[in-house]
């Protein structure tokens, strides 16, 4: 399957104007999470790669995460629906909607304006070094999978 360019700017403008159809009110069509922790859930993915926020699998958590993982974040074929996710990724605390969607779009961006270049065989924390196609498929397929959760 294809995946949105979230490097080329109208594919990340297409994006965000998928993210802007979401209000605090928008229901889940699977899945526990409300559409503010799922917002606050996908920005977790950009954490990781931005800040020191989160803790860096090591050994043999970074080992498995390769094994097992990579292929499914970073593979061709869409998530399926209720997949068991990363403890860093699981948000059970309340969030704020226009909090986290502000924060979603930035990351947006800032990914985009840094380019496919800037990603071309950068160290992922737990999969080790990806290509720029994987890195956009990391980042596109992952949002498209919530954003269809709460039918944007």
């Amino acid at each position: 399957m294809s995946w949105k360019n979230l490097f080329d700017e109208s594919e990340t403008n297409e994006t965000i104007e998928r993210i802007n159809t979401l209000t605090p009110e928008t229901q889940r069509l699977w899945g526990k999470m409300n559409v503010a922790q799922m917002l606050a859930h996908c920005n977790v993915a950009y954490e990781v790669i931005y800040t020191d926020k989160h803790p860096k699998p090591r050994g043999i958590g970074k080992f498995i995460a390769k094994l097992f993982a990579k292929n499914i974040v970073v593979g061709p074929k869409p998530y399926k629906r209720n997949n068991p996710t990363a403890p860093i990724f699981k948000i059970k605390a309340e969030k704020d909607f226009e909090v986290e969607k502000g924060r979603l779009i930035e990351h947006l961006r800032k990914t985009q304006q840094l380019g496919a270049a800037h990603f071309d065989g950068k160290e992922n924390p737990a999969f080790g070094k990806l290509d720029k196609n994987q890195w956009n498929t990391l980042f596109s397929k992952h949002l498209d999978h919530h954003l269809k959760q709460f039918g944007a």
